[in-house]
């Protein structure tokens, strides 16, 4: 049976795999000339189930609030009277909520990727500049360390194991932040990983081309209902944030909101961390990509559909890496931007149209697309198949 995947990221690539594994004949289709060039092409390069808590609190709103006046801030707003930006804000509220129960249930989604990940990774040897050395999270505020060992219950019952490390502590894991300032300690997962992103989907596109037949479309897709409608199999929207505006063409809706991060790939870094962090306080993380690259990425800025890269944002990400690692070498700095599909309550749509039969979602992975798209690849394609193929 033919199945059709429209969007070619990390979250399409892999729903093709899995699809195709599962016997389907797939065709995906992508307006790029390459696979994986939005979203998927420079994000933070963690794959991370210590970094699953959702970001439905109060407790963030109120920083948020603090956070407007300053341009250099993690977090940024347009003001500008929005629609589907208020909208998605008062969905966000909502969720407050159900926080705990989402961030235990993307912990347990994460720790399944995990383990696919590497499958796929070994059965295809595929290579994609993977370091093993686990995510070490640092603190400078006394309050976050508390309030993340209070994160760290939520995380042990979904089966991961965190725990806090003393200043010492995470100079042994990392000793790149010997000149870091006033450092107090930190949580340390060993069993995260990073890897390159770009290079996966690059690889796995290649393996299912020639190993699995798949083949590749260069087309945008604007409507569902009449462009793809001669195709008879399952269609999967794993579009990031186009698929909001794909899934008002058949009648749903989904609330998806651009937000868009930012990040820097420093080359030939020298003295720089090969274990990956995360500043709390700053929003960043740091990923080794093999010997020559480092990658460090964060904020996240609602701004609608722009993918400009804005110097004022890109600075606070070269200043932090001097700040912490005063030996780093920023000679060789490429900067990016990408739009992370985000949820309201900062949980992917993995599930059926309300609307068709055989259109599918696998979209709106915000922040953790890399992180969780094995995991909830596998799971549409086997709620595809439960329901008859269709």
């Amino acid at each position: 049976m033919e199945a059709a995947v429209v969007g070619a990221g990390i979250t399409g690539i892999t729903t093709a795999y899995y699809l195709a594994k599962a016997g389907y004949f797939v065709t995906i289709y992508d307006e790029r000339r390459y696979p994986a060039m939005a979203t998927s092409y420079a994000n933070g390069g963690q794959l991370s189930a210590s970094n699953a808590e959702v970001w439905n609190s109060w407790t963030n709103v109120y920083k948020g609030l603090k956070w407007l006046s300053k341009s250099d801030a993690p977090l940024k707003i347009n003001l500008w009277p929005s629609l589907d930006r208020y909208s998605w804000f008062f969905k966000f509220l909502k969720a407050i909520p159900n926080a705990e129960m989402n961030t235990q249930k993307t912990c347990e989604m994460a720790l399944e990727a995990h383990k696919l990940y590497k499958q796929i990774a070994d059965e295809e040897g595929i290579e994609f500049d993977k370091v093993e050395r686990g995510i070490l999270h640092i603190y400078t505020d006394k309050k976050e360390f508390e309030n993340a060992k209070k994160v760290n219950k939520i995380y042990t019952k979904a089966g991961l194991k965190r725990w806090p490390v003393s200043p010492k502590e995470c100079l042994q894991i990392e000793p790149a932040l010997v000149k870091s300032p006033r450092l107090l300690g930190g949580m340390y997962n060993d069993t995260d990983f990073t890897g390159d992103i770009h290079k996966f989907c690059v690889e796995l596109m290649r393996v299912l081309q020639e190993k699995y037949a798949v083949k590749c479309v260069r087309r945008k897709i604007r409507n569902l209902k009449t462009e793809l409608r001669d195709h008879l199999g399952p269609i999967v929207v794993c579009a990031g944030v186009e698929s909001k505006a794909l899934s008002r063409t058949i009648g749903d809706n989904l609330p998806i909101y651009p937000v868009k991060g930012y990040s820097i790939t420093i080359h030939d870094p020298g003295f720089a961390p090969w274990t990956s962090l995360l500043d709390d306080q700053s929003k960043i993380v740091t990923a080794r990509l093999g010997k020559n690259r480092l990658r460090v990425a964060g904020t996240a800025e609602f701004n609608g559909y722009n993918t400009d890269i804005i110097q004022e944002r890109i600075q606070p990400l070269t200043k932090w890496a001097i700040r912490m690692f005063p030996g780093i070498s920023t000679e060789v700095v490429t900067p990016w931007a990408g739009l992370r599909p985000m949820m309201p309550n900062m949980m992917p749509v993995v599930n059926k149209s309300a609307n068709s039969q055989r259109i599918y979602y696998n979209t709106g992975h915000g922040h953790l697309g890399w992180t969780l798209s094995a995991y909830t690849a596998q799971s549409i394609v086997q709620r595809i198949r439960g329901n008859n193929g269709l």
